[in-house]
């Protein structure tokens, strides 16, 4: 593919690789023109989606997501806690997103990405307002005890998409979660059996059990650039191209989310219409992801 003509006409002279550290905008604008990425991409399809549950065996829940390079290992713990007077009769769910230096040359040691915050906030906000967990399943005796669950997700390659892989990586987790088993001690407090010293006492839950999970939530980021969507952007595309919006939507195409933070670029009604139909195209993929990773645990 050829290279665009710059002021001086030195682009013909240049390796194509020293043009796309020089002039990256221009790089990208020139496969705009012809509806392709330079990764060969269409610029609303998204990037190849993999799924691993169980990849953590310490853990209640375990699952590792990878779009793209983008990779993300959520793990959950379940403990058990006192619920709170306002809600005897409900459990609670702490989400933490991490960043570790070897996610990202851009993430220094003992400085905090400036990203976890608000991925965390995200995480939190979506999953809470999807309704996809019934906290009340989490309870064990009414205003006694009840289930937290910690969920912490590790990002542990920056490619672009955090928000997306994250959340693909929590629902997966979720999935995945077997609540244990869990007993009265001679204290009356309610305590975490193991299988091997089930015996001989009187479970408050017969067995480990899952979660049911409704209305689960999806996303899809898009890049909004002059008159192109550019879908599941890679970290370079976001540098780039500075205007994001997510779309988040649950598995029965109800709008849960919409976020744009900031970017020079107005997201007018067409466009939003354009991100909210290729994140619906974009839930069926990922839906059908999720369920192959299910049932190969089941198989399993």
């Amino acid at each position: 593919m050829g290279l665009p003509n710059v002021s001086g006409d030195f682009s013909s002279e240049m390796d194509v690789d020293a043009f796309r550290r020089l002039f990256p905008l221009r790089f990208y604008e020139r496969h705009l023109v012809e509806s392709i990425r330079p990764d060969a991409r269409p610029l609303g399809r998204a990037r190849d989606t993999t799924l691993a549950l169980g990849a953590v065996t310490s853990t209640d829940g375990s699952a590792l997501a990878k779009i793209g390079l983008t990779t993300m290992l959520a793990a959950i713990k379940m403990e058990v806690m006192t619920p709170s007077i306002e809600t005897p009769d409900e459990g609670c769910i702490a989400i933490d997103f991490h960043m570790p230096p070897i996610c990202s040359p851009l993430v220094r040691p003992g400085r905090p990405a400036e990203a976890e915050p608000v991925v965390s906030k995200q995480l939190c906000d979506t999953i809470l307002s999807s309704g996809m967990i019934n906290m009340k399943e989490l309870s064990l005796i009414s205003g006694k005890a009840a289930w937290m669950a910690y969920l912490d997700i590790y990002c542990l390659d920056a490619d672009g998409a955090l928000f997306d892989a994250a959340l693909l990586s929590a629902v997966a987790a979720f999935s995945h979660l077997q609540i244990p088993v869990v007993s009265m001690n001679d204290d009356g407090r309610v305590v975490i059996i193991s299988e091997e010293h089930q015996e001989g006492k009187d479970p408050v839950n017969k067995e480990k059990r899952k979660l049911t999970l409704s209305s689960i939530p999806f996303s899809l980021t898009s890049i909004l650039h002059k008159k192109y969507i550019l879908a599941d952007p890679t970290a370079e595309e976001e540098s780039i191209m500075d205007t994001l919006v997510t779309v988040v939507l649950d598995s029965s195409g109800r709008l849960v989310s919409l976020y744009k933070p900031g970017g020079t670029v107005l997201a007018y009604t067409s466009a939003i219409q354009d991100c909210i139909a290729l994140t619906r195209q974009r839930v069926k993929e990922l839906r059908n992801i999720l369920d192959e990773a299910v049932s190969g645990m089941e198989v399993d």
